[in-house]
């Protein structure tokens, strides 16, 4: 793997690393606050990076499913409370998927780097490893979400 791609793994590590901080020790109660109406909750925030990682992992070639995908859309409309997964089914999932995102990014199949690109997501490059480094910057985007919703709940920072 080139050594400008161990970036990209590290900023799926450190990514790790936050949410991990920023979900620790969120009260039940507090999954599901919004800071404004068309804002999301923390669940939406989890739920949809949760996803999107599984899709990195798809376009790795690592098989990993869930059923949450149209949950967690982008511009799907909220659902009730209980129509979600559970706190458990949840954090459950992300230790999963983080740590199956993070083997497959220590040694992925060969070649599997520089095949063409999907259709979906963009690309940097037109390839894979620019689809994966699309989906590193996707994952830091909601990663900020997720570390906003902490301190707006009244946790504190995870950074810093």
């Amino acid at each position: 793997m080139e050594t400008d791609f161990k970036n990209i793994a590290g900023m799926f590590k450190a990514n790790t690393d936050i949410v991990n901080k920023a979900i620790a020790d969120v009260e039940p109660d507090h999954w599901f606050k919004q800071p404004g109406d068309d804002s999301n909750h923390l669940t939406w925030m989890l739920g949809h990076i949760i996803v999107h990682r599984g899709h990195t992992l798809k376009i790795l070639g690592v098989e990993w499913e869930n059923t949450w995908a149209e949950t967690f859309a982008r511009g799907q409309a909220r659902l009730a409370d209980a129509q979600y997964p559970s706190l458990d089914d949840m954090r459950n999932a992300w230790q999963d998927v983080s740590e199956k995102l993070s083997a497959a990014l220590k040694s992925p199949a060969e070649g599997v780097m520089t095949k063409e690109a999907p259709k979906a997501p963009p690309s940097f490059d037109g390839k894979v490893s620019g689809s994966v480094a699309f989906m590193a910057f996707h994952d830091t985007y909601h990663v900020g979400q997720v570390s906003f919703l902490r301190k707006w709940l009244g946790y504190g920072q995870t950074v810093g």
